[in-house]
């Protein structure tokens, strides 16, 4: 064979491995609304920047007549490109060849990229778009599966890991993305179960379709499994590159500084009349979060899971940081078990790769009943404690308005290591409400009260007198647990001093293997 020959061989077989499973079949995924393997890596990164491994990988199956039919690349695209001149690794799963199954090569593709991923410490992205284990293959499958789950594991907190579901993905499909940091998922074309509906009905006698069983709006806002719900393939993939436009490349680098035309001395005057006048009436933290942050550029994660918190990717002055808001406008910002584990997860992924946390607190307690506390509230509260008190990157609170019980602590109080602490005037700093103080302190003397007109004015009295005492920030300042009482349209001013005054902080914790989060 002359080198002409040998080079035609190399373009064939090229060919031949770009067109996956054949053109019928990717006439199907097109009818389905889907997008093939390599579309998907086409579209998400900057344009003729892939680079392609192990294009002409079969597998090695000879059971159940496995032999006759090979495709080259079976069944998934892995290589490495850039998103906005940034090195990243990825692997698209390809429907088209064998529903996209996976086998002991395919896995072996898969760790491959993940392994080069972590040498040269770089994100790696997944599209899964797959039927599963390769049947066929038995056991070898399986082993692909957990050797591709010890590396998610390995990577954790170490690179960034961000899966996008773009069909189904079922069984034990589902622990690599629910190992990794993000998970992005399409409406209507992805989901995501480990049972499927007819295992479901067989076991319980329910009867779901697939959509209802682990769809993207059901994980999106039920389970929390998804903290990005698309409308199509290529609005997820624009997710996640603004995603990574805020995190660093690894945990030993800093999150990239963008350029800032927003003004850091901003005032917006209508910070000050937020708060409304009544206690007791909502208002969207989210407003204040737009008034505050660069340009008024907020990327919410999990925005349709346990609203009564609210987290999510901001700038300030350029910089990356990490926000996490109580909700008054949902649940009135009170803290539950969903809010606690959603906010949880957040504060560690930022600690692991050095995004500075700024909390806005606004938060009347943990909510009360039998449901939470048979659910686990103090457990699932406990990580929300946790995860504050062990960060490390700097931490900035703005107490909004209320502050009260435990929830005061747990917010980033100074007392777990908060480093910059401010209130507005309107904070309201105490163990709890001002009717639930009266009632408990004032309890004996209530009840001797002649009538309830009496028992009226006094409650009213008291009541006055305790806002008086503590619906106010000054009195945790004169202890020092606030630093400052700011004026509300300065805040975003005084979040970026304290930002640049914390770039080089250094924190640490005691020598230890790992610490017993509360799980």
């Amino acid at each position: 064979m002359s080198n002409q020959d040998k080079i035609k061989q190399l373009i064939d077989l090229r060919a031949e491995a770009k067109l996956g499973g054949g053109a019928k079949r990717v006439e199907a995924q097109h009818t389905k609304g889907k997008l093939t393997a390599r579309e998907r890596i086409d579209l998400f990164l900057d344009e003729g920047s892939f680079e392609e491994f192990d294009m002409f990988v079969t597998h090695r199956c000879t059971n159940f007549g496995m032999e006759k039919t090979k495709f080259l690349s079976d069944g998934v695209v892995t290589g490495r490109g850039t998103i906005d001149g940034r090195t990243i690794f990825i692997f698209s799963q390809d429907f088209t060849v064998f529903g996209g199954s996976l086998s002991e090569t395919y896995a072996q593709k898969i760790c491959k990229v993940m392994d080069m991923a972590m040498k040269v410490g770089a994100p790696c992205i997944g599209i899964n778009d797959s039927g599963g284990a390769r049947i066929q293959e038995g056991v070898t499958a399986l082993a692909g599966y957990a050797e591709i789950f010890q590396r998610n594991i390995m990577a954790s907190g170490v690179i960034p890991q961000i899966s996008a579901i773009f069909g189904p993905c079922a069984g034990g499909a589902v622990y690599s993305p629910a190992l990794t940091d993000f998970i992005v998922m399409s409406k209507d074309t992805s989901y995501m179960f480990v049972t499927g509906p007819k295992v479901v009905k067989t076991v319980t006698g329910e009867v779901v379709t697939d959509e209802q069983l682990g769809g993207a709006v059901v994980h999106g806002t039920k389970s929390g499994v998804t903290h990005f719900v698309s409308d199509s393939e290529e609005e997820g993939l624009l997710l996640i590159r603004k995603l990574l436009s805020y995190l660093p490349q690894n945990n030993l680098e800093d999150p990239p500084i963008a350029r800032c035309e927003d003004p850091i001395d901003r005032l917006d005057d209508r910070l000050n009349d937020i708060i409304p006048e009544n206690p007791n009436k909502p208002y969207d933290v989210k407003d204040v979060i737009h008034s505050i942050a660069d340009s008024g550029e907020f990327m919410e994660v999990h925005r349709n899971y346990a609203q009564n918190i609210v987290v999510g990717f901001a700038r300030f002055n350029g910089m990356p940081v990490g926000i996490v808001a109580n909700q008054p406008a949902y649940l009135a910002g009170v803290l539950d078990i969903n809010a606690s584990r959603k906010a949880a997860r957040f504060i560690r992924f930022c600690d692991a790769f050095n995004v500075p946390l700024v909390t806005l607190e606004d938060v009347p307690g943990f909510l009360p009943g039998t449901a939470q506390e048979y659910g686990g509230i103090i457990i699932h509260g406990a990580k929300l404690l946790f995860a504050y008190g062990e960060a490390t990157v700097p931490k900035i609170t703005v107490i909004l308005r209320k502050a009260y019980g435990g929830a005061y602590c747990v917010m980033s109080s100074k007392h777990l290591r908060g480093d910059i602490n401010y209130a507005w005037p309107q904070a309201e700093i105490a163990v709890m409400g001002p009717k639930g103080a009266i009632e408990v302190l004032r309890s004996k003397h209530i009840k001797g009260l002649p009538d309830d007109a009496a028992r009226a004015e006094f409650v009213a009295k008291a009541e006055a007198e305790y806002k008086e005492e503590f619906a106010n920030p000054y009195n945790a300042a004169r202890y020092g647990y606030i630093d400052d009482v700011i004026e509300p349209r300065n805040t975003r001013f005084r979040i970026i001093r304290a930002l640049q005054s914390l770039a080089t902080k250094k924190d640490s914790m005691p020598a230890k293997k790992h610490s017993n989060l509360p799980l």
